[in-house]
């Protein structure tokens, strides 16, 4: 701290200002600290709450939903969410912690993926939850069977193929 001589008669006005510049040069190297440990303090669901929420997709739908991640603790907790959205629609859950629910029953016939942020399409659960909220896009839930009456069926079954090799 640094005090500067003046004469008597600006005794007051000097003393004010050796105050001040006590306060200042103690706040100014106590300030600086403490904002430097409130940023390095926050936690982590704080910075997750300024995330924009996420989309999922479920194929065959042309409705999209949205989703706070930051609201979730764990992917358990994002099952029950995809459960309540995409099976449980009216609020009922029979099923309500019968079994363990995580991502591979949490819509029944489907698989639970995700866009990252390059847009590679990757398979839920793999990462940890907080790597998983860092990097995820968009949530799509596709089926895990392909739907029926676009394969071959279509296209050999009916007997029209066959029918040239009988002539009399």
């Amino acid at each position: 701290m640094e005090y500067y001589r003046t004469s008597s008669t600006h005794e007051s006005s000097s003393l004010k200002r050796r105050r001040w510049e006590e306060r200042t040069t103690t706040a100014a190297t106590t300030a600086t600290p403490r904002k430097i440990l409130r940023f390095s303090g926050l936690d982590e669901e704080m910075a997750c709450a300024v995330m924009p929420p996420v989309t999922v997709v479920l194929e065959g739908r042309s409705i999209c939903h949205r989703i706070h991640l930051h609201k979730h603790e764990s992917y358990e907790s994002l099952a029950v969410a995809l459960r309540r959205m995409f099976v449980d629609i009216e609020g009922s859950s029979s099923d309500d912690r019968a079994g363990r629910l995580d991502l591979t029953n949490a819509v029944p016939g489907y698989l639970v993926a995700y866009e990252d942020m390059e847009d590679d399409l990757l398979l839920a659960g793999d990462l940890s939850w907080k790597d998983f909220v860092r990097v995820v896009k968009r949530i799509r839930i596709l089926p895990t069977k392909p739907k029926r009456g676009s394969g071959r069926r279509s296209n050999g079954g009916g007997g029209g193929g066959g029918g040239g090799s009988r002539r009399g």
